[in-house]
């Protein structure tokens, strides 16, 4: 009987993603201490979690987000709230706030975003960045899908060589890398003003240096060729500190 009864939750689940035009996001902390993670719906967008929540070592979390849901997820680092939830985190904190609830997160930090589609435009755009800088490595992957389907993903410490300017540290340890605009607060390295288009918009050094180790992330605004996925799959995991492939 219990058998039986697994089968038919499983069977109700399975066609619950399939009936639906949304997407499960399953979020997993591979890392070896805590991550807070932080989520920022697009504009008219709801955050699931309120925008943020704890995940322990090894812990994951299932979130169902609906067809045409955009936004972005990052991982906080060093957090520390007390029982109202008000705090701070060494990265990526959101206000100091353990749920987001409309904020977005502090650069540096590697930022996974997404645009979903719908039944009737049905693929789903994804993209790992390190626009806003890099605090953890992170990957967003498809679960099915098809062919095509690709991984968006930045797997590698950057912040181990980081150059010198970029770097950000916390009693003498680096735990992030600005990204050029950050550093530079100049409109050629922040792609504004003048310079607010592709034809004018070009890599800096550092982009270059953060494309050549995370191949498969956003090195600048607008490196949409080999760093936008397409997909159309039902679940999509979220890994911080992804294993390598």
């Amino acid at each position: 009987m219990a058998k039986i009864s697994f089968i038919f939750v499983s069977l109700v689940a399975f066609w619950y993603i399939i009936l639906t035009d949304g997407a499960q996001l399953i979020v997993v902390n591979n890392c070896g201490e805590s991550v807070w993670p932080g989520i920022l719906g697009g504009a008219g967008q709801q955050s699931p979690k309120d925008g943020g929540m704890h995940l322990g070592s090894g812990e994951e979390i299932v979130l169902d987000v609906p067809e045409k849901w955009s936004g972005r997820i990052w991982g906080r680092q060093g957090c520390s709230f007390d029982s109202d939830g008000n705090g701070h985190c060494v990265t990526g904190d959101c206000n100091g706030k353990l749920h987001c609830r409309g904020q977005g997160g502090l650069p540096p930090a590697t930022v996974v975003e997404m645009t979903l589609g719908s039944s009737s435009s049905p693929l789903h755009f994804y993209d790992v960045s390190l626009v806003d800088g890099f605090n953890l490595p992170v990957s967003m992957k498809p679960i099915g899908g098809g062919v095509g389907c690709g991984v968006a993903s930045c797997e590698v410490d950057l912040n181990i060589c980081c150059p010198s300017a970029l770097e950000v540290k916390r009693n003498g340890r680096v735990v992030g890398c600005k990204s050029a605009c950050l550093a530079m607060q100049s409109a050629k390295y922040c792609c504004t003003g003048n310079y607010s288009d592709p034809k004018t918009c070009k890599p800096t050094l550092f982009a270059h240096l953060f494309k050549a180790i995370c191949p498969k992330a956003y090195s600048y605004a607008y490196d949409d060729s080999s760093s936008l996925n397409r997909c159309r799959a039902p679940r999509y995991v979220i890994t911080f500190c992804p294993p390598p492939l």
